[in-house]
């Protein structure tokens, strides 16, 4: 982080983080975050955490809020979305908490986009977070199932991956005697082939030619399908 900072000209003056991060599903402690903290008050830098995928999270971890460190409030906000915890996605709810001029001057640029949204929405948001939080845990448990099932699926075909510790979503090397396609050839294979739609990484950047990305959307049957045409891909095509 340092060495990108100093290397970058002229001077970054924000910071965006994610954590559990999409799409790579990565993971950080505590510590991580005492460190940026040290590195944004050395640096004069603004910190934008997104902690959208702070409850969908697996075998135990807990993912820790940028904000639980001691100063944190001084550099830098979080922001966190109802769309993954509560199945809101489309409604667009979500909310910024910490350093309170820089919320303040997140109103002063919403106040010139937008002034609200539909009231409903508000209200169903706000007896979201009221009410009772099973509906979190249920949401959790569904995800880590999909999570479970995808990942036997795959390495019955041969494909082994870490299962990840949170996010609604699997970061999956390419198998290596396909990796020469590289990403966008390797996902439209597995359209043709297997019917199956994931994302390939270089659409996330340079770093992730070598990944493809699932997202845990569709329903524990439909997966079980999905690993099944896989595994007919990666037993029965002939690898370029």
């Amino acid at each position: 982080m340092l060495q990108a900072y100093k290397s970058t000209w002229p001077r970054a003056k924000v910071l965006i983080l994610n954590f559990p991060h999409n799409p790579t599903t990565t993971c950080v402690e505590l510590d991580f975050f005492k460190k940026v903290v040290d590195f944004a008050k050395e640096n004069n830098v603004i910190v934008i955490h997104d902690f959208a995928y702070a409850d969908l999270v697996f075998d135990g971890y807990e993912a820790p809020s940028f904000l639980q460190v001691e100063g944190a409030k001084d550099v830098g906000v979080e922001f966190f979305s109802m769309t993954k915890s509560y199945s809101m996605a489309g409604w667009r709810v979500g909310f910024c908490v910490g350093n309170r001029h820089i919320v303040h001057a997140l109103t002063r640029i919403k106040s010139y986009l937008d002034y609200g949204m539909f009231q409903p929405i508000q209200i169903a948001s706000i007896i979201a977070l009221r009410e009772s939080q099973s509906c979190v845990q249920q949401i959790r448990q569904i995800y880590q199932r999909r999570r479970d099932i995808l990942i036997d699926g795959l390495a019955q075909a041969g494909w082994n991956i870490e299962p990840p510790k949170a996010t609604m979503f699997v970061w999956a090397p390419i198998p290596e005697a396909f990796v020469k396609m590289g990403s966008l050839e390797f996902c439209k294979l597995l359209i043709k082939e297997a019917g199956v739609a994931v994302s390939p990484g270089i659409g996330f950047g340079e770093g992730g030619e070598n990944f493809v990305r699932f997202a845990l959307v569709e329903n524990e049957q439909r997966i079980r399908q999905a690993t099944r045409g896989i595994k007919r891909v990666l037993s029965g095509v002939q690898a370029p």
